[in-house]
This record gives structure tokens, C-alpha cells and sequence, in this order.
């Protein structure tokens, strides 16, 4: 009996015990499971921080699946603009700023205008949500950067709404060039050499660092430059040898290594381009069309020699004449009789712009609106504008897509191709389309 009452008194014991763990195993499960969501939440911020570094950080490789064609590069450019403007907080512009930075604005995108085969949007309709998208975003008092009479910030609802567009246009070009120099140029060196940095021009007083790109507006950007730098006080005055041949301007490689790296941190960095086939063929005729003391005997009379058959002898002395097509071969030839010129150079090459990153990217195709648009940003004189004109042969057409097709119907298809190529990175990395149907 008393056997059968201990195992009783046992039994209603380990009962009590069996309750006071069950009370504290909730409190150990609450435990286990707000650790683990810490663990979480700190993992998906990592993996948030680790894409944004890939983003800004040209040279690293792209994550995600191959993007094998340019148009899949684009893909997240034109999701981009499908976005309506007002869906995103809209930020205060200040200005001026050094380096350019943008804000990310949501846009729309709309067609390109006949013949510029250019791929940003050139102009957007305000609409009434617009509108109050402007009337309700902050506005942002203007300031001076050395200068008393430049503007910031402009204050009529369409001209906001122009300012707003086109910096969205900066973003998308500088993200798409960033996802092409990732995927194509991971692998280049980031030293940054004298080499690299030989076709910049520098204005010190409102921290303007230029790429010179032949053809594609760069005598007008220098007498903007001269104008900003006090050298000039119009664009009007200055006359084209003055603008080549005058060494006003000052270069980025004639700095020593720590006033190079001082001014590509702290300096605003422009590069402006032009469709690459309309831009060589600028330049053919500008060199090879005129008269010209340069770029006959030393362009000319080797590549005369090379391509024409039973040249005449006033041909090879003088090198005057050389044909579209007899320029071309020299182009595409890898054993080329004379070496390469800037005027002709892709700008991918030229201005090493997967190396220095740069800050805003126009297009010849649009040059007056962006050019005073990047001047209003960096504080410049209210009055100073670009030009327009062009000072060699004006009376000559100026070079466009109609006659730039004209040009190269004189070739064949696969020479046709062969140039597409040769710029393949510049129609890449800017966003320019096919030139010709035929093209693969």
C-alpha cells in the first residue's frame, strides 16, 4: 500500500513538472523566432547595400543572367520612363554642384524626333498631375558660384518640368553606361594615366573638367570654356585658330598626379558625343573635302598610295582627293598606312569613360538644350549661352543622317557592317540605334 501511494505522490510530481516546462517553452520559441527575423532583416539590408555598390561602382560584373544584346542593356532604362512622373517624392535641386549629382525623378518616354536616331526622349507634355507635381515640390533658393548673375534653380512650372526631364535623361545614359562598362570592360586596368585624361580640358574657376570629341560641337565648348575663364567675354569674339591654336586652355595631363586626382574627385566631368557614322563622315569632309595643309600629305598621300590603282602622280605628291571609299579602307584596314586621329577615334576610346565615370553625358543631337541646361547647373553667367554657329566653311551643308546615308550607300553591305563594328561600343555605351536596316 504504501508502495502504491509513492508511486501516486511520483506521478502527480512529474505531472507538475511537465506544466512548468510547457510555461516556459513559449517563452523560449518567442525567443528562437525574433532571432531568427533579426537574422533575416539583416540579411536582406546586406544584400540591398551590396546591389547599391554594384551600381555605382564601375568594373564589377553584372549579377543576374547575360545580357547578350544591347537592346536587353536597355531594359531597365526604358522600364524606367514607363513610370509616371509623382510616384516618387520630388527633390530639391541645389545649385551649383561638384561633382553633378542628379535626382531620381520617374518620366516618360516618348519617341525620338525624325533623323537624330537618337534614343532619349526630346520633349514630354505637362499634365495637369504634373503641373501640381511642380506647384507642390520644394522650391530651392538660387546661389552664385563665382558669379553674381548666374541662376539656379528655374521657377515656371515648364520650365521645372524641363529641368526635372532632362536629368532624368542624365541618369538614364550615365546607368546605362555604367551596366556596359561592367559587362565589356570589367577587366581594364583602373590606374589612371596621363594618357587617359590627354583630351580634357580644364576650367578651374567653375570646376569644369571637358572631353574633347572632335565633330561633335568641341570648338564652341572651348570658347565656352575661354569665355568662363575670363579670357573672353563672348563666345562671338573668338575666332577658330584662336580656339585650336591658341593654347588658352589648360589640359588636365599638364597637372601633376595629385592635381589630376584632386580635380577628377571634385570637378564636374562633361563628355558630349555625336552618332558615330554621322560624326565620320563630318569628318571626312571637313579633312579630306576642303583644303586642307595637314591631312592631305600626311593622311592623304599614304592612303592614296595604298588604295588607288594607277594613281596619278599630282595624287600622290599632293594627297589631295581621297575618296569616301578609299577612307573607309584606310579605317577598317588593321594594317593601317598611317595611324589613327582623334577626329575619327571612338569617343569610348577617347575619353576612357568606363574609367574617369563621367558626370553628365550630352548629344550633339540636342547640344543647345543640354549645354545650357549643364551651364545653368554649374552657376555660369546668366547671358552666356551656347553658340550655334559653325565658323568653317558655313556655307557648307552641315553634315546630317540624310546625308550621312548618302555617303555610305557608296559602300557595300558588309563594309557597311564592318564600320557599324568598329563603333559597336560607342552605339552601345550611348544609346544610339542601327544606322541601317541591314545590320545585324
Amino acid at each position: 500500500m504504501l508502495w502504491l501511494q509513492c508511486r501516486v505522490v511520483d506521478a502527480v510530481r512529474g505531472r507538475r513538472r511537465m506544466r512548468a516546462t510547457a510555461v516556459k517553452l513559449p517563452c523560449s520559441f518567442w525567443f528562437l523566432l525574433l532571432f531568427g527575423a533579426g537574422g533575416l532583416v539583416l540579411f536582406i539590408h546586406l544584400q540591398d547595400l551590396s546591389e547599391m555598390v554594384q551600381q555605382q561602382a564601375p568594373g564589377v560584373k553584372l549579377r543576374g543572367t547575360a545580357r547578350d544584346s544591347r537592346e536587353a542593356l536597355c531594359t531597365q532604362e526604358t522600364e524606367a520612363m514607363k513610370a509616371g512622373p509623382g510616384q516618387r517624392t520630388v527633390e530639391g535641386l541645389t545649385s551649383p554642384i561638384s561633382p553633378m549629382q542628379f535626382p531620381a525623378f520617374e518620366w516618360t518616354r516618348q519617341s525620338a524626333t525624325p533623323g537624330s536616331r537618337e534614343q532619349d526622349m526630346d520633349s514630354l507634355r505637362v499634365t495637369k498631375r504634373h503641373r501640381k507635381l511642380l506647384k507642390t515640390s520644394p522650391v530651392v533658393s538660387s546661389h552664385s558660384h563665382n558669379s553674381s548673375s548666374s541662376s539656379g534653380f528655374p521657377g515656371s512650372p515648364q520650365e521645372r518640368w524641363q529641368w526635372h526631364r532632362l536629368s532624368h535623361i542624365q541618369e538614364a545614359r550615365r546607368r546605362l553606361m555604367k551596366e556596359v562598362c561592367a559587362k565589356y570592360k570589367s577587366s581594364i586596368s583602373r590606374t589612371i594615366t596621363p594618357h587617359h585624361v590627354s583630351r580634357i580640358y580644364v576650367e578651374d574657376k567653375y570646376k569644369l573638367l571637358y572631353c574633347e570629341v572632335p565633330k561633335a560641337g568641341c570648338s564652341n565648348w572651348k570658347r565656352i570654356l575661354m569665355v568662363l575663364s575670363g579670357l573672353a567675354s563672348s563666345t562671338h569674339e573668338i575666332k577658330h585658330d584662336a580656339v585650336h591654336y591658341g593654347n588658352h586652355l589648360k589640359r588636365l595631363d599638364s597637372f601633376d598626379r595629385q592635381g589630376i586626382t584632386r580635380r577628377l574627385e571634385t570637378y564636374t566631368k562633361v563628355l558630349f558625343v555625336r552618332e558615330p557614322l554621322e560624326r565620320l563622315v563630318s569628318a571626312f569632309r571637313d579633312k579630306f573635302q576642303n583644303p586642307n595643309t595637314y591631312y592631305h600629305p600626311v593622311f592623304g598621300k599614304p592612303i592614296i598610295s595604298k588604295y588607288r590603282v594607277n594613281a596619278s602622280k599630282a595624287a600622290l605628291r599632293t594627297g589631295s582627293g581621297v575618296t569616301f571609299q578609299e577612307f573607309m579602307q584606310y579605317l577598317l584596314d588593321v594594317h593601317r598606312p598611317v595611324g589613327m586621329d582623334i577626329h575619327w577615334e571612338p569617343a569610348s576610346q577617347l575619353c576612357s569613360p568606363c574609367l574617369l565615370d563621367y558626370d553628365f553625358i550630352g548629344k550633339f543631337e540636342t547640344m543647345e538644350e543640354e549645354a545650357n541646361f549643364l551651364l545653368r547647373r554649374t552657376g555660369a553667367p546668366q547671358n552666356l549661352t551656347f553658340p550655334s554657329f559653325k565658323d568653317r566653311n558655313p556655307k557648307a551643308e552641315r553634315t546630317s543622317t540624310h546625308l550621312t546615308h548618302r555617303y555610305f550607300a557608296q559602300l557595300s553591305t558588309s563594309e557597311r557592317q564592318r564600320a557599324y563594328d568598329f563603333y559597336y561600343m560607342d552605339y552601345l555605351m550611348f544609346n544610339y540605334s542601327k544606322p541601317f536596316k541591314d545590320l545585324y
